[in-house]
């Protein structure tokens, strides 16, 4: 993903958020602050390990929102991962992950502000360091399994590196949108979400030289199925003093029935309009790195799946841990 926020480093506590972060959260006249769920309150330093240490390292996954609705989203295998790490040398172990500032919605669809013609999105992502792993969240619906163990000098060279990537590839995306269901079909968006930073990292380990276990890992998508998208402009050029009044309307238009709902009639009545538009109509309006997308969508439109991604070689020789 390419650098869309030029920041300076901040000193290296923790994953301290860059300032390009606080900028857009606080904009005015309206704020992304107002998720229910406060981002990663329990964030905590990320530990210089010790060479020799032997670290572990876990693979989690469990439902999204398992702690508000258990296994519901489970049974639609709609899973959010993060991965988990236990030192030898201090018996201390600690959760990473990567996931949305203002919560799921807010990063999906954008804030229809009253007399504003841009749509106002929250859409941020983030890496969080805590210590401790809730064994009982993992394992009660999810996964909490072993998947390679490396050095204390890896391990600190990875904080280094997921430093870098907190502060270059900070937009979540929900989406991927293809071509097809065909598994070589084009894609023309890739998704930026928690299962990505994850697959990453354990890219970055096995470059390293970690060893990962053979085991079956499987990771959520949510794509949908467009013709070739049509680029449509930026905020300013659609929504600016000399932009496309007409397609300003329609972009707003589009968004309004995903607005959060009052009511289970107003509910009703938004879920048609969503269906006119994307299915009967093929109509789909996609943001993506500060720019938006019309989407020909077509058959089957929209499918969630939970496909394997195998753990990663990597291109150096093993470190022996």
């Amino acid at each position: 993903m390419s650098q869309l926020c030029p920041v300076q480093s901040p000193s290296w506590i923790w994953l301290a958020l860059p300032p390009c972060y606080q900028n857009l959260a606080t904009h005015s006249p309206y704020t992304c602050q107002k998720a229910r769920y406060t981002f990663c309150p329990t964030g905590s330093a990320i530990p210089l390990m010790k060479e020799e240490d032997v670290i572990e390292v876990y693979r989690l996954q469990a439902p999204v929102w398992e702690f508000k609705y258990g296994d519901l989203l489970g049974h639609l295998k709609i899973m959010h991962d993060a991965m988990g790490f236990k030192s030898s040398l201090t018996g201390k172990n600690y959760t990473m992950e990567w996931y949305e500032l203002f919560q799921l919605g807010n990063c999906t669809f954008p804030h229809l502000r009253p007399g504003m013609d841009a749509p106002f999105w929250c859409n941020q992502g983030a890496a969080c360091f805590y210590e401790g792993i809730d064994d009982a969240h993992w394992k009660a619906n999810g996964t909490l399994v072993l998947v390679t163990t490396i050095s204390g000098t890896m391990f600190n060279e990875m904080a280094q590196w997921v430093k870098y990537d907190n502060e270059t590839g900070i937009y979540y995306e929900t989406w991927t949108v293809q071509a097809s269901p065909d598994k070589k079909s084009t894609v023309w968006f890739d998704s930026y979400e928690c299962s990505k930073f994850i697959l990453r990292t354990y890219q970055k380990l096995a470059d390293l030289g970690a060893v990962f276990k053979k085991i079956q890992t499987n990771y959520t998508s949510i794509i949908l199925f467009s013709g070739e998208p049509i680029y449509l402009g930026n905020e300013t050029s659609i929504f600016g003093p000399q932009g496309n009044k007409t397609l300003a309307a329609a972009i707003r238009d589009f968004y309004n029935p995903f607005k959060p709902h009052q009511s289970v009639r107003e509910f009703f009545v938004d879920l048609f309009k969503i269906i006119d538009r994307v299915i009967l109509n093929h109509q789909f309006y996609l943001f993506y790195n500060l720019e938006y997308w019309f989407l020909p969508m077509k058959s089957p439109y929209l499918k969630i799946i939970y496909e394997e991604v195998p753990l990663p070689v990597g291109s150096k020789a093993s470190s022996g841990v």
